[in-house]
Parts: structure tokens; C-alpha cells; sequence
């Protein structure tokens, strides 16, 4: 069984050759580098302007015959003089007996401006007034350079974004087909077969395809080829990806993984020519591994289609794609096709026929050692305490893939963790076990004491009927504490041993256990609740599984009566997998149903009658303390003297 570890290894792009390196090929370019340079110069020209605009006083304008006329006056102190401008200081009055060439200093001094004219007698003018003349050339050669560059920048800029957008849109309609696979390169690789425990036959049956990739001359040596595709089938959590990856890291090869559903696309044709790109990397880069998980969304059976009239559908041209595409591949140079599924039943034939995924290797739930070595795994990385039995948790697991019981030992130290704990005990697995299965406690949930006292009685009907009928999956804890959604109470029953078959009369105890509650309600409280509405649906779909499916109805017969939709049927499927049932059949069915539910609530009313004393004593114990453990249940059994019964007595 697949450990689940958080694998550390990084995705890289795709390369064209295959050497151990993690640095992409193609690397993103630099985003907006144009704008940035229009924004930092448009930035550096207005910081120009500002800091050679100088800080002056206010300054007057005054009309150039004025001017004139203050020169005449002695008023001007001094004149810079440019091509369009006169500036100068001058004094505010003259004054009458001081000289032309000695003005009064004490006159205030105002700054003034005037506009230049072409006046070839003004510097000699200047020159007998005694006044500071000078020339000087114009500023605003950079600020009037900018004043036509910063417009062409700013052009240049815009126009540099909106080709950049349409080059990204149309690279995106370029790129559309190309593969959204990526590959995991030899350092990439981290997981090896001593990750995965619990399915020692799979990797029994995987290790032949690493040693191809190792050595393929050994394989062609007699003539021999590798299977072109090997299908990974089983329940969801099983490990079927971890697997793929540890083949791709025991061989150090390169690792194509894609989800299935990347294919389809909204655009018909896209899916096709994804195939196409993907399957063209991969012989580029052979040896390696291409790995298509929930291939189920790519390959449903074509025949599910309405009528045949989906022959332009996307998903079947996608289809049609991959199917010529690992025809025209030779296993030879090095490419194997992994696939995996849970849902193995409703792949197209055209996909598990011979030449195209040869091989199913089934990765099922773990047993109970493989459950034991796949907790040794994740306990590793958690501080368990000495006396935490493996073997125990394990037995306690029944049903649990790789993913719940990782899930497991997480929970089990997340509670040693909310105690406090030094270390994580079997009682906090336990409590972690009761938290998958039941839900999460509800303690803030009040109830009434009438509704306490029915919950109290519906439990214990359920463990007085399970112990005394002695099933094959022991109680192990019983509590009327709410958990989860909806659940007021629970009795969690845990299978001694892992079984693969079960007779009719197991079955039968197992819904007189599931009716067991009701029949408590009735006969201790004299009447019926709502709180056996799961217990009801769970009764009715095992015994419906009994008649129309396991053929343990005498009145039914062998035949298996699966109902399916007639939408669903096509002539390839019709009269192979069953199809609509008859008025007749159907009812017969139904009274069928009743009768073995009938049955079963008789045999659970029985036995809740003839341990009174000890359903109405475990009551009252839960009452007053609200859960018995395994423990507690056996104490009461031996002191009541609970008897086991017959399945088949009072049915």
C-alpha cells in the first residue's frame, strides 16, 4: 500500500535532452521592461526640469519702452540679455541730483523681465549708462529637447505594450495544443519502491518494467518487448500515482505525469493535438515514463455516448488520438505508458485491448499486515509511545487504503498534540480512529434528557443485537455523544479480521444489528423516533444488494436485476450488463426487500427482548457516563449473562 508521503521533488520544464538538470529550458522573459524604462525616463526628465528651474523672486513684466525710458532714467542696475528676453534688476525711482554714472544705492531694487528687440544700439546704450550687461546663452535647449522626446518616449511605450499584449495573445492561441505535462528530470525523482508498503504484489509485477528501462537489451535478446501500456486499477488512496513515481525513480528516468481531464478542452481538436505534442516529448526524451492519471475522464467507453451521434465530440476525438498515437509507438525505444483508474468499468474496449495497455495490475486495499507496514512508515515521523501496539491499530483499520491511514497517524498526533502529550498513545489512535469514522465530537450539543435517554436505549439495541448474535465485526465502543453531522450517538463495530466473503447469514445479522436500535426505541420507550433514518437506508440498499444482485432470494432466482437507466444502454451493452427490469420483476423485488427486512427487524426485537435486563442496565450506564469501551461492554455481558443466538432463529 502506497505510503503517501509529501514528496519533495520540484517540476521542471520541459528539456529536449535528458541530463539531470533542474534549470528550464525556456525561460519566462522579463515582464513590462519597456515600460519600465519609459517610466524611469519620463522620471529622470522631469526631475531634470525641476532642478534647473531656478528659485527667484517674483519678477515684473515691463514693456520695452519702459525700459527705454529707466535706462534714460539711470533706474537699471544690470541686464542679462538672450535671444527673446531682457531680465535685469532696477531701482524703484531715480534720483535728481545724483549723476547717471552714480545712482542712489538706497533705492529699493525690483527684478524685472522684457521682451528682446533687434535694437543694434542697445549695448552701446548699456555701456555709457555704466550698467552690468551680459549675454547668456539659452537655457532651454534640454527642457526643449524633451519638450519632442518625452511625446515620442511616451509613443513609444504605449505602442510597445499593445504589441506586447497581442504577441501574448497570439503566442496563446500558438500554444494551446502544446502539452501541459511536466517533467520530472533524475534529481527530480526522489520516490523509490521503499516508499510504497502494502502492495508487495504490484511492485512485484511493476519491478519488470524498471528493469527494461535499465537493461531493454536483456528484454530483446529472445525477442521479447515490453507491454506498451500498463493500467494501474483500484480504490481511490491506494497509491496508484506514488506507484508511477516510484518506477520513474527506481529507473532514473524522466517522469511525464498529466491528469486526464488536461485534455479536454472547450475547442474541438485541442485534446488531439495535445496528444500529439505529449507523445512526440516523450520519444524525444526516451527512455522514460508517461504517466496519464484518471484516465477515465479521457477514455470513457464511447458506447455510453446518446445513440452513436457523438462522433464530433471532443472527448472522442481525443480519444481516437491516444489510441492511434500508442499504436504508432514502438515500446522499443523506451516509453511506457502508465494509466490509472478507479473506475475501470466504464473505459472504452478499444482502450484494454491487446497492443495498447496490455497489463492491469491491480493495487488494492491493504490487508492487515500491509496496513501494519504502512503505519510503520508514517510513525516513523512520530513520537509513539512504547506500549503503542501497530498489530492492534492495524486490526482496528479494516477497509483503510494508504491515504486514510496517513490520515491516521496525522490525526492520532494532532490529539496527543490537544493533550498535551509527551508522546502519542493507543488511546489517542483510538480517539482518531472514532474521529474518521464517527466525526468530529459535539459536546456544546445539548440534548433534552427524554432525548438523551432514547439515544441511550437506540445505541445499546444496536450492541445488545451485535454481541448477541456474535457477528464478525466486534463492538468496540458505544457512546451517546453527538458526533459529526447529524449523528447523535454511535456504536463502532471494527471487523476482527479482514473477509472477502460473507454467507447469506451474515448478512442477515448485519441488518437485524442495523435495525437493532429501532427495535430498542420500540420495545423499551413504546414508540419510534426519526433516529434511525440511517439505519433504515443502510438496511434497505444491503437487502436490495441480496436480491437483485447476489441471487439470495428463493423467489427471485440466479438472475442479476441491475437497474440502469435506459439512456445508458447501447447495443453493445444491452443484454451484457442487464437492462430494464419488468413491472412484474420490480415488484417482485419489492416484496422480496420487505421480507428480509421484515425478517430482520423480527430476529432484532427477539433478541432485545430476551436481554432486557442488560439493554436497559447499558442505558443506564451510558447515561450516567456517556461512552462504554470494549472493556466496560464485556463486564456487563458476563455479569447479565448475555446468551448468543442463531442468526437463523425466529427468522
Amino acid at each position: 500500500m502506497a505510503t503517501h508521503e509529501q514528496q519533495s521533488e520540484t517540476p521542471v520544464e520541459k528539456r529536449t535532452d535528458r541530463q539531470a538538470d533542474e534549470t528550464p529550458l525556456f525561460r519566462q522573459p522579463a515582464f513590462g521592461w519597456n515600460i519600465l524604462a519609459t517610466v524611469l525616463i519620463i522620471g529622470l526628465a522631469i526631475a531634470v526640469t525641476l532642478t534647473t528651474q531656478r528659485k527667484s523672486p517674483p519678477v515684473a513684466a515691463l514693456p520695452y519702452s519702459e525700459f527705454l525710458q529707466a535706462l534714460d532714467a539711470g533706474r537699471i542696475v544690470n541686464v542679462t540679455l538672450s535671444d527673446q528676453t531682457l531680465t535685469g534688476d532696477m531701482r524703484a525711482t531715480a534720483t535728481a541730483t545724483a549723476p547717471a554714472t552714480a545712482p542712489d544705492r538706497s533705492a529699493p531694487i525690483t527684478r524685472f523681465t522684457s521682451v528682446a528687440f533687434d535694437d543694434p544700439g542697445l549695448v552701446q546704450k548699456l555701456h555709457d549708462k555704466h550698467v552690468q550687461f551680459q549675454r547668456e546663452v539659452s537655457s532651454g535647449t534640454l527642457l526643449s529637447m524633451f519638450s519632442w522626446v518625452l511625446p515620442l518616449l511616451l509613443f513609444y511605450g504605449l505602442w510597445s505594450f499593445i504589441l506586447r499584449r497581442a504577441g501574448k495573445a497570439q503566442a496563446g492561441l500558438l500554444t494551446m495544443t502544446k502539452s501541459k505535462a511536466r517533467v520530472y528530470m533524475e534529481k527530480g525523482i526522489k520516490t523509490t519502491f521503499a516508499d510504497v508498503a502494502g502492495v508487495d504484489e504490484a511492485k512485484e509485477e511493476l519491478k519488470e518494467v524498471v528493469n527494461f528501462l535499465k537493461e531493454p537489451q536483456r528484454y530483446s535478446r529472445l525477442g521479447g518487448r515490453m507491454p506498451k501500456g500498463v493500467l494501474l486499477v483500484g480504490p481511490p488512496g491506494t497509491g496508484k500515482t506514488l506507484l508511477a513515481r516510484a518506477i520513474a525513480g527506481e529507473a532514473n528516468v524522466p517522469f511525464f505525469s498529466i491528469n486526464g481531464s488536461e485534455f479536454v478542452e472547450m475547442y474541438v481538436g485541442l485534446g488531439a493535438a495535445r496528444v500529439r505534442d505529449l507523445f512526440q516529448d516523450t520519444k524525444r526524451s526516451a527512455p522514460c515514463i508517461l504517466f496519464i492519471d484518471e484516465i477515465d475522464a479521457l477514455g470513457k467507453s464511447r458506447a455510453l455516448g446518446a445513440g452513436g451521434l457523438s462522433a464530433n465530440d471532443e472527448k472522442e476525438q481525443t480519444l481516437n488520438q491516444l489510441l492511434a498515437e500508442m499504436d504508432g509507438f514502438d515500446p522499443r525505444e523506451g516509453v511506457i505508458l502508465l494509466a490509472a483508474t478507479n473506475r475501470p468499468e466504464i473505459l472504452d474496449p478499444a482502450l484494454l485491448r491487446a497492443g495498447r495497455f496490455d497489463r492491469q495490475v491491480l493495487v488494492s486495499l491493504p490487508d492487515q499486515a500491509g496496513r501494519g507496514q504502512i503505519l510503520r512508515v508514517h510513525l516513523k515521523h512520530i513520537k509513539i509511545a512504547p506500549d503503542v501496539d501497530v498489530s492492534k491499530i492495524a486490526a482496528l483499520t479494516a477497509g483503510f487504503s494508504g491515504a486514510d491511514l496517513a490520515n491516521l497517524a496525522n490525526e492520532a498526533a494532532l490529539v496527543a498534540t490537544r493533550r498535551e502529550g509527551d508522546d502519542v498513545t493507543e488511546d489517542d489512535f483510538t480517539r482518531a480512529i472514532e474521529r474518521i469514522v464517527a466525526g468530529l465530537e459535539q459536546r456544546s450539543k445539548i440534548m433534552n434528557p427524554a432525548e438523551k435517554r432514547r439515544v441511550a436505549f437506540h445505541e445499546m439495541g444496536h450492541a445488545t443485537v451485535a454481541l448477541a448474535l456474535g457477528t464478525s465485526e466486534k463492538v468496540h465502543k458505544v457512546s451517546i455523544i453527538p458526533h459529526g453531522i447529524g449523528a447523535l450517538g454511535y456504536t463502532l463495530r471494527r471487523p476482527t479480521e479482514d473477509r472477502y466473503l460473507h454467507v447469506k447469514s451474515e448478512l442477515a445479522a448485519k441488518i437485524a444489528v442495523l435495525l437493532g436500535g429501532r427495535a430498542a426505541e420500540e420495545d423499551a420507550l413504546g414508540e419510534v423516533s426519526t433516529g434511525a433514518a440511517d439505519d433504515l437506508a443502510k438496511a434497505t440498499a444491503l437487502a436490495r444488494a441480496m436480491i437483485v444482485n447476489l441471487g439470495m432470494s428463493d423467489k427471485m432466482g440466479l438472475a442479476v436485476c441491475e437497474e440502469r437507466p435506459a439512456q445508458l444502454l447501447s447495443p453493445t451493452t444491452l443484454g451484457l450488463n442487464g437492462g430494464t427490469i419488468s413491472n412484474a420483476t420490480a415488484q417482485l423485488i419489492d416484496e422480496e426487500i420487505h421480507r428480509i427486512l421484515d425478517e430482520g427487524y423480527t430476529l432484532a426485537t427477539k433478541v432485545i427482548r430476551e436481554n432486557s435486563k442488560f439493554l436497559h442496565a447499558g442505558a443506564a450506564r451510558l447515561l450516567a457516563i456517556e461512552t462504554l469501551d470494549e472493556t466496560e461492554l464485556k463486564q456487563l455481558s458476563a455479569a447479565y449473562r448475555l446468551p448468543l443466538l442463531n442468526v437463523d432463529e425466529g427468522v
